[in-house]
């Protein structure tokens, strides 16, 4: 007598669910990279703007930079400017909403400050 080797694998119908998951995490991914990356435009754009000396020269020095690296999220204006000891410190924080679907976002907070 021979006996029944139980089947593995997936069926169409879960081929298809996990097909689908993946596509929607890969369109997720999709919309996250940008916004990194946008993220370490500002940071570059930070530490170049926290050379200057005033903090009209560090808006402007920060808004050449965006404008060069097409960055929207933030302005010179939204950049807190400090001083620590003798050096200047150029600080920013902001939040990205991306939709996911019906009432749900992702919301991703960045912050950063100057080397």
């Amino acid at each position: 007598m021979r006996t029944h080797q139980q089947q593995r694998g997936l069926t169409f119908i879960g081929l298809l669910f996990v097909g689908i998951i993946l596509a929607y995490v890969g369109v997720v991914v999709a919309q996250v990279v940008p916004t990194y990356i946008e993220f370490m435009a500002v940071q570059k754009a930070t530490d170049k703007a926290a050379a200057g000396s005033t903090v009209a020269e560090i808006r402007a020095t920060f808004d050449r930079a965006a404008q060069i690296d097409d960055i929207r999220t933030i302005a010179g204006k939204d950049l807190e400017i400090s001083k620590q000891g003798d050096r200047v410190v150029v600080a920013f924080d902001y939040t990205r909403e991306i939709h996911l679907f019906g009432p749900a976002f992702l919301v991703m907070k960045y912050q950063g400050r100057s080397k």
